[in-house]
């Protein structure tokens, strides 16, 4: 297991016993206790604790400066209707991947459907197409299947 991970982790665990769902925490306490460097905790941040996977974080920084973290909890359609309207103009594989893997982990996709979805915006399946135009078909597909979805 990565620094990355055990980082999430200890955050994931540190919210579930959060009696509201937030925690708040110090870069700098974070990156002492897991001995790195304070930019991983902020790549752990964007990676691991984005409005898509379920989170909201507030970031302060400065000498009093903290990072809050809230799980949200949606419904099913306003999850997918914001990653709906997250989706950019273009879509690389591992981010297609990455978004559909929290769906389906947060419940608002079906296992199968995931899948599914996965192989129709996958290389292979995009073959046909020339690579500089792929990711924008990658992404055109995703968000009319996704919405097809809500």
């Amino acid at each position: 297991m990565g620094i990355s991970d055990l980082i999430a982790s200890f955050l994931k665990e540190s919210l579930d016993e959060a009696e509201d769902g937030v925690v708040e925490v110090q870069r700098n306490d974070l990156a002492q206790r897991f001995n790195c460097v304070p930019s991983q905790i902020n790549y752990v941040m964007s990676t691991r604790f984005s409005p898509e996977r379920g989170y909201i974080v507030e970031s302060r920084r400065g000498g009093n400066g903290y990072i809050r973290i809230t799980r949200v909890r949606v419904d099913r359609q306003t999850l997918l209707m914001h990653v709906i309207n997250s989706l950019g103009e273009r879509m690389d594989l591992p981010s297609a991947r990455a978004i559909l893997s929290n769906l389906v982990q947060s419940g608002a996709l079906e296992e199968t459907v995931g899948r599914s979805i996965l192989a129709a915006v996958g290389d292979k399946a995009l073959a046909a197409v020339p690579k500089e135009n792929r990711d924008t078909v990658r992404a055109d597909i995703l968000r009319n299947v996704l919405i097809l979805q809500v």
